[in-house]
């Protein structure tokens, strides 16, 4: 039967310190870095003014939003608590113009004629739903057809990873009226902030003015302390 007394070399193993789990010198540069709020881009006048309105009055309702430009062809995604989380480039309706023509919604997409294929500018709840073909998108607009999904390779000639791609926005007006982004922005970051409740988009005009479009934005003077759109980070938190 073997001795209970441990021996000293069994003492030495027990007395040995426990190392400590290796957290690597690069965990708290990653907290860092993802702590560290992303700086807005420059931003059109009508852009800035929007997004200090949205601010001052909380007016995303604690929900993600996104502003698109349709002049700049572009995209700015926000998290719920008017975090700044990224910029993208869009591909809009063919047509200029801030309406969508009556009963547009309802027709084919051969008889809608290029006048009519117009990105309609708005407050707009979005929601994800089925569209034709079973494909999940996020609804901007479900009456009139409006969506807002990644971009469509379908049709080769149309060229549309290209017009995303290219460095202006001049050539980024090819779609029906839907709003496309590129895929990997679609996929890994604006689903993930629309997919549980849904969210907000706000998209402004082509033609007509901001006032026009969003007439609360002029009340902006008397609602809050005059913050701007740069101030937007940490929306939920401002009094």
């Amino acid at each position: 039967m073997a001795s209970a007394t441990p021996t000293k070399a069994t003492q030495a193993r027990k007395a040995k310190p426990k190392a400590k789990p290796k957290t690597g010198p690069s965990a708290k540069a990653v907290v860092a870095k993802v702590a560290t709020p992303i700086p807005l881009p420059p931003l059109s006048e009508p852009a800035d003014r929007l997004l200090g309105w949205i601010a001052a009055e909380h007016d995303n309702k604690g929900l993600p939003f996104v502003v698109i430009d349709k002049q700049a062809a572009s995209l700015l995604l926000f998290g719920a608590k008017g975090d700044f989380l990224g910029q993208t480039p869009v591909l809009l309706g063919i047509g200029i113009g801030d309406d969508s023509s009556p009963g547009v919604g309802a027709k084919n997409l051969a008889d809608i004629g290029p006048a009519e294929r117009t990105t309609p500018a708005g407050r707009f709840v979005a929601k994800f739903g089925r569209a034709f073909g079973h494909q999940r998108v996020l609804w901007v607009d479900y009456a009139n057809s409006v969506a807002l999904h990644a971009v469509i390779t379908t049709h080769k000639s149309e060229h549309r990873v290209e017009r995303l791609l290219s460095p202006t926005p001049d050539d980024n007006r090819i779609s029906f009226g839907c709003i496309n982004v590129g895929t990997k922005f679609y996929t890994g970051m604006l689903s993930r902030q629309f997919q549980k409740k849904g969210g907000v988009v706000y998209i402004l005009p082509d033609t007509k003015s901001l006032d026009d479009v969003f007439p609360r934005v002029r009340l902006l003077p008397y609602v809050g302390t005059g913050s701007r759109g740069r101030d937007v980070v940490g929306l939920e938190g401002r009094s």
